[in-house]
């Protein structure tokens, strides 16, 4: 039968074991930026998915053999239009990711611009930049377009995984997966808008879509 001093005894461990929950809290949102916000993954999903069907649409690129194009436009008409597309797709993501991080950071009462999001972001621009450079090189220089689509899979993929250790667990999976599937496109050649589709459009959205439902949803 418990006494009364062993119920004393036990209740500091309870304060105790609250305190470093918050502590351990604390810690978490100091050195992690949590309020990236799922609803952005699922609408840079979508916006790569219409990006995609433009380029298939007005471009004519296949989806099965990107060697395959309009053959109304000459081949530096089609690079223009798809770098135009794919700058307007980035452009359109980083709005969407920017807006619903910022209202998922309202709701939860945290700063949207700190060190930890400082970090996030330089961690993340690094290898973004140099695969773009890079796909630029594969482009102009060596005539190789048929790899900056698994290339900038891959480099989107590292880049998710350098800018992981500063936010959610998920997104290192999201990285280790882009990168995988980049890396299958190196392989098989001639799917790049394909893998595009599923890289930067399935991919955001599933991956978005179980952020939201397990970190946001229960908050709001």
């Amino acid at each position: 039968m418990q006494t009364k001093e062993s119920s004393k005894l036990h209740q500091p461990s309870l304060e105790h074991l609250n305190t470093l929950t918050e502590i351990r809290d604390l810690m978490e949102r100091s050195s992690r930026f949590i309020s990236l916000s799922g609803l952005s993954g699922v609408s840079a999903g979508l916006v790569a998915l219409v990006g995609a069907w433009v380029a298939h649409y007005f471009a004519g690129i296949a989806f099965t053999n990107e060697f395959e194009f309009n053959q109304d436009w000459g081949i530096h008409q089609v690079t223009y239009f798809l770098i135009a597309d794919a700058m307007l797709v980035l452009v359109l993501a980083m709005g969407f990711a920017i807006f619903f991080t910022m209202r998922n950071a309202r709701r939860v009462g945290l700063k949207v611009w700190d060190k930890t999001a400082e970090r996030v972001v330089i961690n993340l621009l690094i290898p973004l930049i140099t695969g773009g450079l890079f796909c630029l090189i594969l482009i102009f220089r060596l005539r190789l377009a048929m790899l900056v689509a698994p290339s900038l899979l891959i480099f989107y993929g590292l880049a998710l995984i350098n800018a992981s250790k500063y936010t959610l667990n998920v997104i290192r999976y999201l990285g280790a997966t882009e990168i995988v599937l980049g890396l299958a496109g190196l392989y098989w050649t001639g799917y790049g808008l394909l893998i595009w589709m599923i890289g930067f459009g399935v991919l955001h959205i599933i991956y978005g879509a179980l952020m939201y439902f397990k970190y946001e949803r229960k908050v709001s």
